[in-house]
């Protein structure tokens, strides 16, 4: 921070040791850097060396060091022991994690609970522990105050350090220390105070005393602290601190720009960050009125997070929007500090532990599991085999540049750690079909080459150079998507388009560089005289264009169909993912498997649903008896609708196993006489009540029953008696002693507990609701949690998403028009786009709602519903038509050369010479997407029935949406192509 004296800075960040797992050795560390950055260029070398291709050395080395590199992190796991798989995290539905519902802390809270600040909260801790977006992290509102948030296949570690994250205020505050030369007065009246605020005559806070983070002290430039003691009973430090009392005036991390990790002069970790210009003018006027006396006396900046000074520097002079925070930080501090103050402060402060906890079991079941896998297997195989059979020698060459492709993907994933889901390995290998495509287009170009009567030499030459334009032409486009969609989607959205970005920059490297290197040493070699491949299409001259009307028609007929059938099922189109619902937890009275539960549950709310198998953290043994269902039965708001919604679930749940031999966990309660409580006349005191249950439970149980309980009382005119629940608090008995308040032993069960009521909830009323909620108990099951739960992405990530697409669009039309030199190609191009997501989502819907006919059985058809995974399986579609669009257009602009004119001759030569490679494209990522649809299961099927229209229609839309479009804008009335196509037609006649 410029102007800021760091050596009298290092008074306040406590010393932290960093653990490692394992030591490493220096000779180790030494030892894996040779492996990883000077064997494999020193291979290449030899290796050029032994085949006599000196100038070749490099470029071998370079593909070995990559090799190398995505290599690294499943190496390390195979050296340490440990499955090499280790290094690919897997998501919720294959790997289970760990689920927390956090509550807001209100009795801390400065602000009214309202659905906008839950919401900005719940986007907070979103970027806090998941910045990349690539982790499949769940964050969502559950209820009116509490959050829930689900990690996939986190360890303990992992699990506190995220709590640490979430619970994290994260408020960024620059203040002034008080010192006895400029606030004398203050000073004064804070140490004779026991308080922690000193207030001015208008109730204003002037001055505070804040902790400091650590355990040092200091007392130099005449700066104020006092020693004081912690809650847990240490002893620790607190410094004075002069307040700006105008909240409008006060330099706070509302105003921060960003956060990025630097370094102080004495080169250890630090925290840099800039400030917007509001910002900047007041951290300026701050630090300027603040400037050291012509007497040399320093003051000092104090700089608070989550309200405790972590540093105080002296002040050398005037800072503006730029600025540094030091102390002792660790680097593990460094990154956690910089998500949190990068995702903002909290609105409102959570309670420091989750009010409940669960380890979660893959939510797929190990059967949908192996068909997943097996199909993703068979799919790969099938993939290369074809390449193989079809291309021969240059299909094993495309093999090979396909596992590199695969390795390279899957590692720098591993390195960013990112989270794969069945679907999300699905597309991976989906990856593998579209990287063909590159390949496909440089064979077919050589294949065209030798039809000319090329040599070898030239025709490899030829066809690498003449298809990189293309390929490059048709990945840049959907990079910029990726990029887009990073910048400016939401979480799930980033997650997609890092993954995407990835295997777009591999396909190209392996296809365009490794592939290349491979044809050029074995033709110098001479081990090839010739590249033979099959044909399956030869020269055609179909007229495309000229069935362009037929094409609109059926086009402009399914698309209306389709858009009706949507209209028509209304929310019944989407998931959970999107509507959000209600979630219950419940307990068999013996161990089950979920794959039988889920059976049950679904003859009883349909196919709709969501099932967690559950584990105590604490309890290894509550393995197969606890639950949660998620249900799209109800999305309330109102505690009447809740308790309605809670009814109607206890009441199906009972139903779903009545009959059979998993039984529900029952629990009966009986309670004492309701005492009301002592008070003044002004202020009544409420009631108090013990409570006996026949087995422990949870206070959060008990909690829940007497809201629904409470919410069901009606005045004479059926309308509810309370608009909102009345306070009431309980405290579990244990058998020596009263538990420990229920707001923080949340998670603890008792057989007894204390219930105090507020004035607010009259005693009669506390009886009625308490004979009720014994009615209820002893006929149904007991369930742990009932509660309405937001979708998983909430309606301004929707509007985020929405934009970021918007955006991506516009930037493909900028791409395309700087790259083609007319704005037509990219308006064509994204035409293409929106009929081709118009189509799909009508063909899912129609799917679903053909999915109970004859031929919904046939085809395999679900009531298939809008979810995150088919999402991905939406902006894939995108992404694959639109490679496929570049690559006519490219071919087009070929054919086109400098003529002004564009006629229907040339679209349809253009679309004749690309026809080969659009079905070979189409073919091997068919292959795929059948197979994964046939016998994927229930995991992946509705992703692969996405995709499957999506290959048909993307191809479809290349050739009878976009290039007559094109052509039918570029030649618009009165356009200067128009003209000159008009010349060019009238000559063609004339000549014919």
């Amino acid at each position: 921070m410029t102007g800021i004296d760091f050596h009298s800075a290092a008074l306040l960040a406590a010393e932290v040791t960093e653990k490692t797992t394992s030591q490493v050795s220096g000779g180790s560390i030494l030892l894996v850097l040779v492996i990883v950055f000077v064997l494999p260029f020193v291979l290449g070398v030899v290796i050029a060396r032994a085949l006599k291709l000196k100038d070749f050395s490099r470029k071998i080395g370079l593909v070995l060091f990559t090799a190398v590199i995505a290599s690294t992190p499943f190496a390390w796991q195979i050296a340490n022991g440990h499955d090499w798989r280790n290094a690919i995290r897997l998501g919720i539905d294959l790997a289970g994690g760990s689920n927390m519902v956090f509550e807001v802390d209100e009795g801390r809270s400065e602000k009214e609970l309202s659905n906008e600040v839950m919401d900005q909260m719940v986007g907070a801790i979103g970027r806090r522990i998941n910045p990349s977006g690539t982790e499949e992290v769940t964050v969502r509102k559950v209820g009116q105050n509490r959050i829930e948030v689900i990690v996939p296949g986190a360890d303990s570690d992992d699990v506190q350090r995220i709590k640490s994250l979430i619970t994290r205020l994260g408020s960024l505050e620059f203040d002034i220390v008080a010192n006895r030369r400029d606030h004398a007065t203050i000073v004064n009246r804070a140490l004779e105070s026991p308080g922690k605020d000193i207030r001015d005559g208008e109730g204003r806070v002037i001055a505070s005393w804040r902790e400091v983070n650590g355990d040092d002290s200091y007392t130099e430039d005449q700066m104020v602290s006092r020693p004081f003691t912690r809650e847990d009973g240490t002893q620790g430090e607190e410094v004075l601190v002069i307040i700006e009392p105008n909240p409008e005036r006060k330099v706070t991390g509302k105003y921060l720009v960003r956060a990025r990790q630097s370094t102080d002069q004495n080169g250890s970790p630090a925290v840099a960050f800039t400030f917007n210009a509001r910002g900047g003018t007041l951290f300026s006027q701050l630090t300027s009125k603040n400037r050291p006396s012509k007497d040399g006396f320093h003051r000092h900046l104090a700089v608070l997070l989550d309200g405790k000074v972590h540093s105080a520097p002296r002040l050398i002079t005037t800072i503006g929007a730029e600025g540094q925070i030091t102390g002792r930080f660790t680097q593990k501090e460094i990154s956690d500090l910089l998500n949190v103050l990068n995702a903002g402060a909290l609105e409102v402060p959570l309670k420091p532990e989750p009010v409940s906890e669960f380890s979660i079991s893959p939510l797929l079941g190990s059967d949908v599991q192996e068909k997943g896998k097996r199909a993703i297997v068979i799919a790969a195989i099938t993939v290369i085999l074809f390449m193989l059979i079809y291309y021969r020698f240059s299909g094993l060459v495309a093999n090979i540049c396909l596992t590199l492709n695969l390795l390279l993907v899957m590692g720098t994933m591993s390195f960013i750690n990112a989270t794969f889901t069945l679907p999300g390995l699905a597309g991976l290998v989906l990856t593998i079909g579209m990287a063909v495509d590159a390949n496909v287009l440089i064979f077919e170009r050589i294949r065209e080459e030798k039809a000319r009567g090329s040599s070898l030499r030239m025709a490899i030459n030829n066809g690498f150079s003449r298809a990189f334009t293309t390929i490059v032409d048709a990945n840049l486009t959907t990079l910029i998507v990726a990029v887009v969609l990073y910048i400016i989607g939401t979480d799930q959205v980033r997650g997609f388009a890092v993954t995407l970005f990835i295997g777009i920059v591999m396909s190209m490297f392996t296809a365009l560089y490794v592939g290349r290197i491979i044809f050029d040493i074995f033709e110098r070699k001479r081990w090839i005289s010739d590249l033979k491949m099959m044909s399956i299409v030869g020269s055609t001259s179909i007229d495309f264009i000229g069935k362009k009307m037929v094409a609109a028609t059926f086009s402009i007929a399914l698309i209306v169909i389709g858009m009706g059938v949507v209209v028509t099922r209304g929310e019944k189109n989407l998931d959970i993912d999107f509507t959000g619902g209600t979630m219950v937890t419940f307990e068999f009275e013996d161990q089950q498997e979920i794959d039988d539960v889920r059976g049950l549950l679904q003859g009883e709310f349909g196919n709709s649903i969501t099932l967690e198998q559950l584990q105590l953290s604490n309890d290894p043994a509550s393995e197969g008896r606890f639950f949660r269902l998620r249900t799209t039965m109800n999305d309330a708001d109102k505690g009447e609708e809740e308790a309605k919604a809670a009814d109607s679930i206890r009441e199906k749940l009972n139903l779903a196993f009545k009959d059979s031999a998993h039984k529900l966990r029952k629990v009966t309660m009986e309670y004492g006489e309701v005492k009301p409580l002592t008070g003044s006349e002004d202020s009544p005191a409420g009631a108090e009540v013990e409570l006996t249950f026949s087995s422990e439970v949870k206070p959060s149980t008990v909690d829940n029953y007497l809201k629904e309980a409470i919410a069901e009382i009606k005045n004479a005119d059926k309308t509810p008696k309370y608009d909102r629940i009345p306070d009431f608090h309980l405290t579990g008995i244990t058998a020596d002693k009263e538990g420990a308040d229920a707001e923080s032993k949340e998670s603890n069960r008792y057989k007894k507990m204390k219930m105090q009521a507020g004035p607010d909830l009259l005693v009669d009323d506390l009886k009625i609701a308490l004979a009720s909620m014994q009615a209820v108990m002893e006929t149904t099951a007991i369930l742990d949690e009932v509660n309405s739960f937001d979708s998983s992405v909430a309606s301004e990530m929707q509007e985020s998403a929405l934009l970021a697409m918007l955006i991506s669009l516009i930037a493909i039309v900028a791409y395309v028009w700087f790259r083609f030199q007319r704005i037509t190609f990219g308006l064509a191009a994204v035409a293409a786009l929106v009929h081709d997501v118009l189509v799909v989502l009508g063909l899912v819907a129609l799917g679903a709602y053909l999915s109970n006919t004859g031929l919904g059985l046939v085809l395999g058809l679900n009531d298939f519903k809008i979810n995150l995974p088919m999402i991905a399986a939406f902006l894939t579609i995108v992404g694959y038509s639109l490679n496929d669009t570049i690559v006519v257009f490219d071919r087009i602009r070929e054919v086109r050369g400098k003529n002004p004119a564009l006629t229907t001759t040339m679209v349809n030569e253009s679309l004749n010479q690309t026809l080969s490679r659009t079905l070979l494209t189409s073919i091997t990522t068919l292959i795929v997407v059948l197979i994964l649809y046939a016998i994927g299961g229930e995991g992946i099927h509705g992703f692969a029935y996405c995709l499957v229209l999506g290959v048909f229609v993307g191809t479809y839309s290349s050739i009878y949406i976009a290039s007559p479009v094109l052509l039918w804008l570029m030649n618009r009335p009165g356009s200067a192509t128009a003209r000159a196509t008009q010349q060019s037609e009238k000559q063609a006649s004339v000549s014919s």
